[in-house]
């Protein structure tokens, strides 16, 4: 593994994710932008190709970087869209947004130099452990689409959305890391990473018709997480500096989450359009990466607005 370059490949997918979230946005919000003239749109078809090199360069990082560290940075996209967006809408970043965004740059700091590949990991799940943790985090998906509460079924589906797509990362690495591409276990974990990649977007896609902010933070905080835990548990990957590392890595977690959260608040979203013939509400607007060739494997992030960033199933 090669720590500079994934991190060198994962901060450009950031900014193409960034670029491409606030110009679906733009694109989301023109009143009268139905579905026939979205396909003459030169920006939709711009921000599609963002979406698709980002996920590009996230696949990459993958193959370079530790699972832990390159899907905690994929959070920072939310970070490099809010002041794309608010450049496009004309307004300035806000204190609040300002705020957010230091806190979560803060906390991937603290995170950055204590995340690294163990001695004995190989980037690679065996295929029993590889079918073991797709078919666990397959299990969330009825469980959050069980809770009948409104609010409890949003945030429930946007964080099976980060479980099933951090996991599909997970898997994805698997695959990039196989000596051969051509063998049957290679496509045994192939196919549920594309399987898991594919509902981490449709769940995501469902979470947003209840809200943006909430669900934009939970899900954003899922996948890291879960892709972590894989990683810590299953493929060596560790913290350095024992319990004072330790100690360093849950308050960066702390602040970065507490960032996002700001990030995610209503009021740094941004608006929704009444037109009912937009793309945003015919669903057009989600980033198909996640999942994302590249689109099968990643996630994720999906929507309108900072959201769409999470569209894609990564």
């Amino acid at each position: 593994m090669n720590i500079t370059v994934a991190v060198v490949l994962a901060l450009v997918s950031i900014a193409a994710y960034a670029v491409a979230a606030a110009t679906q946005h733009r694109v989301a919000s023109a009143n009268g932008l139905g579905l026939r003239r979205l396909l003459t749109n030169s920006a939709w078809w711009a921000s599609n190709a963002a979406n698709a090199t980002g996920a590009a360069l996230h696949v990459a990082a993958l193959k370079y970087g530790p699972l832990t560290l390159v899907q905690c940075l994929g959070a920072l996209t939310v970070v490099a869209a809010v002041p794309l967006a608010a450049r496009g809408a004309g307004r300035r970043v806000g204190r609040g947004e300002w705020h957010g965004i230091a806190l979560t740059l803060a906390g991937f700091a603290a995170l950055l130099p204590l995340t690294t590949s163990g001695d004995d990991s190989s980037g690679v799940l065996t295929t029993p452990a590889a079918l073991a943790v797709a078919v666990t985090a397959s299990l969330v998906v009825p469980l959050a689409l069980s809770i009948r509460t409104s609010t409890g079924h949003t945030l429930a589906l946007a964080a099976a959305s980060g479980v099933v797509s951090g996991t599909g990362s997970a898997l994805t690495q698997t695959v990039l890391h196989a000596d051969s591409l051509l063998t049957w276990q290679t496509a045994l974990v192939a196919a549920p990473a594309v399987a898991l990649a594919v509902i981490g977007l449709l769940l995501s896609q469902t979470a947003y018709t209840g809200g943006l902010g909430a669900p934009l933070a939970t899900l954003t905080i899922a996948n890291p997480l879960a892709a972590s835990a894989i990683g810590l548990t299953l493929l060596g990957e560790r913290i350095h500096g024992g319990l004072p590392g330790t100690a360093l890595a849950l308050t960066g977690t702390a602040l970065a989450a507490r960032g996002i959260l700001l990030l995610a608040r209503p009021s740094t979203s941004f608006p929704a359009t009444d037109n009912a013939d937009t793309p945003a509400a015919h669903g057009l607007v989600c980033t198909a990466p996640t999942p994302r060739p590249t689109a099968a494997f990643h996630r994720h992030p999906h929507l309108s607005g900072v959201t769409e960033l999470e569209g894609r199933a990564l």
